[in-house]
């Protein structure tokens, strides 16, 4: 069996890591791993050991025999993307298409104002997938038989290849 990397594509509380918790897969997420690492939502100095251990965390996942994880990050550009392009998985794209706006509210909602420049940064530099590099007929059926793949991936907006 072929190893699949879902990566989440989308801005900071656009609702990654809700889905991410819902499938019941193992997931890998460098928020957390910031905060076990340094206790802290951001420090530009730890970020290549964040990636790091992310990365680690993936081939670890796969080698104890999970056949798909998640990183759930918001993976906003094609170089962001293309640094999990692996030979030792396949990529799929799962993309959270929800309003800048909204995104905005939640950070507010949650405590979290000082999100709002990094999600308005974030929506001007995003860069969607095309929907032919995204999601493949046999890892939909066999995460759709499991009741846990999102029911809405394309979404209307999101270019089509």
């Amino acid at each position: 069996m072929v190893n699949t990397l879902i990566l989440t594509v989308g801005l900071p509380r656009s609702g990654k890591s809700f889905w991410s918790r819902q499938t019941g897969l193992p997931t890998v997420n460098p928020d957390s791993i910031r905060l076990a690492l340094h206790g802290q939502e951001f420090c530009p100095s730890a970020e290549p050991m964040v990636w790091a251990v992310a990365r680690l965390m993936v081939k670890s996942l796969f080698l104890a025999g999970h056949p798909v994880v998640i990183l759930d990050a918001t993976n906003l550009t094609p170089r962001r993307r293309d640094e999990w392009l692996s030979k030792d998985w396949t990529c799929e794209y799962v993309g959270f298409t929800t309003p800048m706006e909204v995104c905005l509210e939640r950070a507010h909602a949650t405590g979290k104002p000082n999100l709002c420049p990094v999600i308005r940064r974030m929506a001007k530099d995003q860069e969607w997938p095309m929907v032919a590099h995204v999601i493949n007929p046999a890892f939909m059926g066999r995460i759709d038989s499991l009741n846990r793949y999102p029911r809405f991936w394309p979404t209307p907006g999101m270019p089509v290849a």
